[in-house]
């Protein structure tokens, strides 16, 4: 079996908590190195955002990223990609042709690479599987302002890949019954497969380890960390207000508070910051903890789990998530996880068990569940144990034997179909 998977907008190799780069990035990558491992042959294609990026990248067995040609070499703003997606689908094709290659399936990541997805359908003939990751309606569902607001035109071609794509991967049901809510699509062709993480990379570790090779403080020292882009949608204000409100109500944690952010720019990269990074760091500002809340910055994936494990609680109190990966990957680590509870984080962490589920835009209640947590030496322990059996069910491995049951119905179904014709 041969994939073509597409990533259009962003690399699976893209530094994470970037801009464009996060759950997804991971997603592709891991799914992809699953399948290599199986003997399935995979070509991720993803748009050429550097000059001199190669044009075929070997990942890991039987893996290539494929960098395609298409629009200007630098980041795009990918509401905008649709001009150049000609341009990709063609220059695609041109690479299968110049190998003599035929795929058994495509498989599309976000609008954007669904649109791609369809089209080269109509030349190859392969089914399409696609996943969103997140829906433009949900998001424009809990945007607070316009500028938060997606497109009228993402929001179309979701619709028209839901009705067009031959089956479509849901990471739980609550992201199913989204799609069905707000864009009429049938459930019928919606199959829910969660996403997966790496137990091996990310597994307990020694706090104190964790901790002395970030140059973090030892405890008592309280760390609480988040792991996200930084962008309106992961509520990150609701973190540093709930910091706030832990100082007051515990005078004494002055000095032995740390918040760290890991995502956009650090603190000597200020340059980078976007205009939510500013607005989140004249909040901190305004509340007098900018000693207490600290920037890290993006990570490569190979530091990643440090900064898991050198944290008492990782929270996510965003106002939306389909899956939310950081909160598995913290789990995985053995760290209890304070989420929203306002999408997929609900369906992955136990509320009471592996960690505690928060209202959207609640400081109040994020506070008081970290001041719970961070006063409570065993409790915080237990559900660490529990956090790591809770992600044991997650590995990749069980999620490629999932979606590869649905490559082997579609190709099934196309057979059947190609007999009776």
């Amino acid at each position: 079996m041969r994939i073509a998977m597409l990533s259009v907008h962003s690399s699976p190799l893209a530094r994470l908590g970037g801009k464009e780069a996060g759950g997804m990035n991971v997603y592709v990558r891991e799914l992809s190195r699953e399948f290599g491992r199986r003997g399935i042959s995979v070509d991720i294609f993803t748009r050429a955002q550097e000059r001199t990026a190669p044009a075929i990248v070997p990942i890991d067995q039987g893996v290539r990223l494929i960098h395609v040609r298409a629009g200007p070499s630098a980041p795009y703003d990918k509401n905008r990609l649709l001009d150049y997606l000609p341009e990709f689908i063609g220059r695609v094709r041109c690479f299968a042709d110049s190998e003599d290659l035929h795929y058994d399936i495509i498989h599309s990541h976000y609008w954007v690479s669904g649109e791609a997805a369809l089209a080269l359908r109509r030349s190859w003939g392969a089914p399409v599987v696609h996943m969103f990751h997140t829906l433009g309606a949900m998001k424009n569902q809990v945007a607070r302002g316009s500028e938060e607001r997606e497109t009228r035109q993402r929001v179309a071609v979701e619709g028209g890949i839901l009705r067009e794509a031959d089956m479509i991967i849901a990471a739980t049901p609550l992201d199913r019954a989204q799609m069905v809510w707000h864009y009429n699509a049938d459930a019928e062709k919606i199959r829910v497969v969660p996403a997966g993480v790496d137990l091996r990379r990310f597994r307990p570790r020694d706090l104190v380890e964790a901790r002395a090779a970030l140059d973090l403080p030892p405890p008592p020292h309280r760390v609480v960390l988040l792991v996200a882009r930084i962008e309106p949608l992961k509520g990150i204000d609701a973190l540093i207000e709930a910091g706030a409100l832990l100082l007051q109500r515990h005078p004494a944690w002055c000095g032995a508070l740390t918040t760290l952010i890991v995502g956009g720019g650090g603190e000597e990269e200020r340059a980078q910051w976007n205009a939510e990074q500013r607005r989140l760091d004249a909040l901190r500002q305004r509340l007098d903890i900018a000693d207490v809340v600290h920037f890290a910055g993006a990570q490569p994936q190979d530091r990643l789990p440090l900064y898991y494990a050198a944290a008492d609680v990782v929270t996510m109190p965003s106002h939306y998530e389909s899956f939310g990966m950081a909160a598995l990957e913290a789990l995985a680590c053995g760290r209890p996880v304070i989420a929203t509870n306002a999408g997929g984080p609900a369906f992955i962490v136990e509320d009471g068990v592996s960690g505690l589920l928060t209202p959207p835009a609640d400081p109040v209640t994020l506070a008081r569940h970290l001041e719970r947590l961070l006063r409570d030496d065993a409790g915080r322990a237990a559900m660490g144990a529990a956090a790591r059996e809770r992600a044991l069910r997650f590995g990749w491995e069980h999620v490629a034997c999932d979606i590869l049951s649905v490559y082997r119905d579609l190709l099934r179904q196309r057979s059947a179909w190609m007999r009776a014709g």
